[in-house]
């Protein structure tokens, strides 16, 4: 056999690496036609992963998550260079309502449930894009009370008188019920206690494994988010300082003492470091 059948027969024989769920290409977003916020922000998500943005506060966080969602022009942003891929395909030009029926929906940061509504009417809302029928939804909201029995429980009280927890539960469903390739989850940590944080992260590992679906998390709480994520990417003012799988990034110096709050050698923790410090030390 000759050598070049033998190369191509190899070649036919090759695995072809899993395309990425999403790929954020070296995008940039401006507000107001001059504020500059995202600089060249690039990051990938692969199919079935749990992927998470930390940062603290005002890093860019959430407006990448709308810039992939598409929900900056609402807020008079947008994505001025580089190109967002959502399963193959380009999507910075699609209407929000669009990338949710091709199959990524973004859950918003502080809940945002509809307070006069039922836990249940909630949660069916998150299914109006659908078309496969009643009996097909029925099914996805008994599963969804399946991975939140708490929203069983709760399903005809106003969504407005239940807890923190419970709506962040009910904002993850309602996004479940639209059939999620992905979802982008916005700070699920907040204004919550520990007990519920550990709670609600375990669900979202549990759709990961048994769903399939693949998470952004967009979240402060570092600790708890490399803990769950497979891979992290660390901004600063608009920008991926630092990224890595999840345990590289847990034992890095740098995010031990700036974000798990184990200080550096005579530092007691990342407080104490002024944050031009940092950023010098990110972009060295």
């Amino acid at each position: 056999m000759s050598r070049s059948l033998l190369m191509s027969e190899h070649a036919s024989n090759a695995v072809e690496p899993a395309r990425p769920m999403l790929s954020v290409n070296n995008i940039e977003v401006i507000y107001d036609h001059v504020i500059l916020v995202l600089k060249g922000v690039s990051l990938t998500v692969p199919q079935g992963g749990i992927v998470a943005i930390l940062g603290a506060n005002g890093a860019g966080k959430t407006t990448t998550l709308k810039a992939i969602s598409n929900l900056l022009h609402a807020e008079r942003g947008e994505v001025t260079k580089g190109s967002i891929e959502f399963d193959g395909e380009r999507v910075d030009s699609l209407s929000p309502n669009e990338l949710v029926r091709r199959g990524c929906i973004q859950v918003m940061e502080g809940r945002h449930c509809f307070g006069h509504l039922s836990i249940e009417e909630n949660l069916l809302t998150g299914a109006f894009t659908r078309r496969d029928g009643n009996r097909a939804i029925r099914d996805d909201l008994d599963m969804i009370y399946g991975y939140f029995p708490r929203l069983r429980q709760r399903r005809s009280s106003m969504a407005g008188y239940t807890s923190g927890g419970e709506q962040q539960m009910c904002a993850i469903g309602r996004a479940m019920m639209s059939r999620p390739k992905m979802i982008l989850l916005d700070e699920p940590s907040m204004g919550l206690a520990p007990q519920v944080v550990d709670e609600i992260f375990e669900i979202v590992k549990d759709l990961n494994d048994k769903q399939g679906v693949s998470f952004l998390v967009a979240e402060q709480n570092t600790n708890m988010a490399l803990k769950y994520a497979t891979y992290g990417y660390i901004m600063e003012t608009g920008r991926i300082v630092m990224d890595g799988d999840a345990a590289s990034l847990r034992d890095n110096e740098d995010v031990k003492e700036f974000y798990l709050g184990i200080g550096g050698e005579g530092r007691k923790s990342f407080r104490e470091v002024k944050s031009y410090k940092r950023r010098k030390r990110w972009l060295a």
